[in-house]
């Protein structure tokens, strides 16, 4: 079964007041996403892998050992990450549930300090790769980081919000500044009732 291309949850233009412009997701969305919707396809077909769920395709060719992860993989890992990414901003009023403000500031000790510590983590990510906030195996929630296209499920976490930290996401809008780019997403881009459905499911 090919991979494919999940429709943008709002228009192309409805995050421009928000910091992340109709360019930008033009160029993410529509070519880069669907870069990684098309060599995937490409990749499994044939093989044990067609007719697997995208999920099962990431579990099944991580490989923890290597120190470039397989074609397949980071096609599908990347397809993955980026429907989250979709998923986890919104155009609207973006206020956080009580109860998930409530389990960050358990976790973390304030919102602020979330914010700060999320924000490291993308900003230190040397080159491409992602900043995680996970419910980690013990039902914790975690900060994490990973480089490329890896992502919490290969670690057996569950990913609450995710950021993209590859250059794509935030060089038309911010050129080289990732630290404002991640300040900006979490201040304004976040879709938190998101969030919380996922800490709720998890």
């Amino acid at each position: 079964m090919a991979f494919e291309l999940p429709d943008l949850p709002y228009a192309h233009d409805a995050l421009a007041s928000k910091g992340m412009s109709k360019e930008t997701l033009e160029y993410h969305h529509d070519i880069h996403h669907k870069a990684y919707v098309d060599n995937g396809s490409k990749l499994i077909a044939g093989t044990e892998w067609e007719g697997k769920s995208v999920e099962e395709i990431v579990k099944g060719t991580y490989d923890k050992s290597a120190v470039a992860q397989s074609g397949i993989f980071n096609n599908a890992s990347q397809h993955w990450n980026h429907t989250q990414f979709w998923e986890m901003m919104g155009p609207g009023n973006n206020a956080m549930p009580g109860a998930l403000e409530s389990r960050l500031t358990e976790a973390f000790g304030s919102i602020d300090k979330f914010k700060e510590d999320f924000s490291a983590a993308g900003a230190g990510q040397f080159g491409s790769g992602w900043a995680w906030l996970v419910v980690d195996g013990d039902g914790s929630l975690k900060i994490t980081k990973t480089e490329n296209g890896v992502n919490p499920l290969c670690f057996g976490q569950t990913a609450l919000l995710g950021c993209d930290v590859w250059e794509h996401s935030y060089y038309i809008d911010f050129r080289n500044k990732r630290p404002a780019y991640l300040t900006n997403f979490l201040d304004n881009l976040v879709n938190w009732e998101n969030v919380a459905a996922r800490l709720s499911a998890a």
